[in-house]
This record gives C-alpha cells, structure tokens and sequence, in this order.
C-alpha cells in the first residue's frame, strides 16, 4: 500500500505488485497493457496521465522510504505555484523530481533526483496527504542547483510571486545554511530579487538591464499616477522603471503581436511620450541575445539625458484608494474580494 494518504483529487496512487492479487495487480497482470510501472514493484493504472505534474511527484515517492519528501520544482509545483511546472526551458522536456531523503539506501531511478543534502528539523510538511519540504527548502534546494545568479534570482523571484514566502523569511532560513554547494549563488540572488516581479521574462529583463546599467535603481511594477486629477488618476505600471533618470521597460512576448494586444502596447507607448518618459522594449528573441536590446537601453538613456528639465507630470505617491500590491506581505493581507480586484494581472 502507498505510504501517503494522499487526498488530492485526480491523482492515481501507485499499488505494489501482490502475488496474491489483493491488494495490487499480480506480477503477470503488472506486465499487462492495464498498469505502467514507476518503481521497481509499483504500478499505476495505465490509464493515468503521467504527464500530470501532480501525478509525476506521487509517483516518484513509489517505493522510497517513508520519510522521503519532494523538494524543489516539485514541492512548489504540489502547492501550485505556477512558474514551477516540472519543465525545462524549451517548456517541452520534463525535468526529473527531486526528492529529498532523511535516511541512507535508496535506489536511484530514471525521472528521480534523489538527494541528501540537507534536511532541517521542521523541514517536512505533509500538504493534501504527500510530504514535501517546507517552501524556504525547496527554493534554497532549487536555487542553490541554478547554474548562475540570474537562474537562483528567477527561482526566488517566482516563488514571491506566488506569494509563496517572502525574502526575509528565505534570508532567515538561508542564514543557517553554511559551506552547502551552491549557497554562495544563492545568497548572491537574495540581494538582488525581488518580491513584485510577475513573471520570468520581467526577471531576465531587470537583470539584463543592470548588467548594462548597474547604476540604476529599478522598480518592478510601480504605478503611476496623476499628481493633477483629484482622485490621483492610475495612469500606467511599467514593468520597470528608472524614476531617476525618466526610463521605463517593457516586455513585448508573442503575445504582444496580436492585433487587439499591438493597439495597446502603441497606446501605452504614446502616453509615455506624454509623460516624458523614454521607454525601451524587450522582446522574446531578445533573451538569446541581448546585443539589440542594449542598443535600444543605452539610446534610451541619451535621450532622457537630453530632455529638457520640467515638471514632471506623473507621481509614483499612491492615492488614499489604491491598495499597495507591491510586497508579499500585502498581498497576503488581501481578503478574496480584492484579490480578485488588485491582482487580476497575477491571475492571469
């Protein structure tokens, strides 16, 4: 029988082969077309999808000790988290579950990352039936396994966005994490990630801009409003600005290219001409090289170099009306109705 009682719905549990046939499928009827094999002696029905990442993390815990735990993509995949789905860049090749052991012996396996690095009192929790570490773990597990900087700061910055933890809780956790392969890229992306990034693209993008740009003192997300309107009209949020020196970014994925899309990014575009603000756009094919996407940065910066000096017509000061989203803190504070309200582009 599968140690876990797991009681999340649609998740087929793995049955052990029964030469009796009571309690799981036969060894004859276990090499049938009816079951599919995940573990040397465990078989789910063969009808389940494997693909399903909750499927996927159930079954790795087949046949391993009872205090094995998924960790990483996986034990933030199992709570939800959007951005970790069990799948490679190329969003097509499935990556293998880890899984973190407490006790010494188990067998490795095709589709598994067994790993013993470290398990801390407390480390466990049991979510809808299955043990998985606890959301600090698996993103020090996953970032530490980054192979730069840029790759720890989009797992950190991801899991805040899900309002998963926030970075002075992994800061905490982190601070107990001493001479582990990896901790120095990770306390690297700490100081530098940010808890309103929405997706990965806007990541790469901030990191690709301070690279060129150290200088600059980035916001992720921050509104801005009209200083003239009595209410303090909303007038756009970038998904990144420069306030001092008047520069703001956008990024422009494929989705951009639709025509109802394309009509509001030159929209937006145009008020920020309004605003005095310069904007530069990264687009998809910018991310396998940055070469255009700094030209369009640098000459940003000269023209807002050039711009004569003025009052500006834009406030980032928040209106009595306008609920901050800005932190996890204050999202977690939301109640379900302004969840709906402030974080429909989150949702989405």
């Amino acid at each position: 029988m599968f140690p876990h009682p797991v009681t999340r719905p649609g998740v087929a549990l793995p049955c052990r082969v029964d030469p009796t046939g009571r309690t799981g499928p036969t060894p004859g009827q276990a090499r049938g077309p009816r079951w599919r094999r995940v573990a040397p002696g465990w078989c789910v029905p063969a009808g389940c999808d494997g693909g399903m990442l909750d499927q996927r993390v159930v079954e790795a815990l087949a046949g391993l000790p009872a205090d094995a735990a998924a960790t990483g993509w996986a034990a933030l995949g199992w709570r939800g988290a959007r951005w970790f789905r069990g799948l490679a860049a190329d969003g097509r090749t499935r990556l293998d579950v880890p899984i973190a052991l407490a006790s010494r012996g188990a067998r490795p396996r095709a589709g598994v990352v067994l790993t013993e690095d470290w398990l801390f009192e407390a480390d466990v929790e049991v979510v809808d039936g299955l043990p998985v570490t606890r959301v600090e773990r698996a993103v020090a597990f996953e970032a530490c396994r980054a192979s730069s900087v840029p790759g720890a700061v989009r797992v950190i910055d991801m899991a805040c966005a899900d309002d998963l933890t926030d970075l002075h809780r992994l800061t905490r956790y982190v601070a107990g994490l001493i001479a582990r392969p990896g901790v120095r890229t990770l306390r690297a992306a700490l100081e530098i990630a940010d808890e309103n990034a929405w997706s990965p693209p806007e990541v790469e993008m901030r990191l690709a801009w301070l690279r060129r740009v150290p200088s600059a003192v980035l916001r992720t997300n921050c509104p801005l409003f009209d200083p003239w309107a009595p209410a303090g009209r909303h007038l756009v949020t970038p998904d990144l600005v420069d306030l001092a020196a008047g520069v703001v970014g956008e990024y422009d994925g494929a989705p951009h290219l639709a025509r109802g899309v394309r009509r509001k990014d030159l929209e937006r575009d145009a008020l920020y001409r309004e605003l005095d603000l310069e904007i530069v756009v990264m687009m998809s094919e910018d991310r396998r090289d940055l070469s255009a996407f700094f030209a369009r940065l640098d000459a940003a910066y000269r023209r807002a170099a050039e711009r004569p000096d003025r009052p500006r017509c834009w406030t980032v000061e928040q209106p009595d009306w306008w609920t901050d989203t800005s932190t996890v803190a204050r999202r977690r504070a939301l109640d379900e109705h302004q969840r709906r309200i402030w974080l429909r582009r989150l949702a989405g």
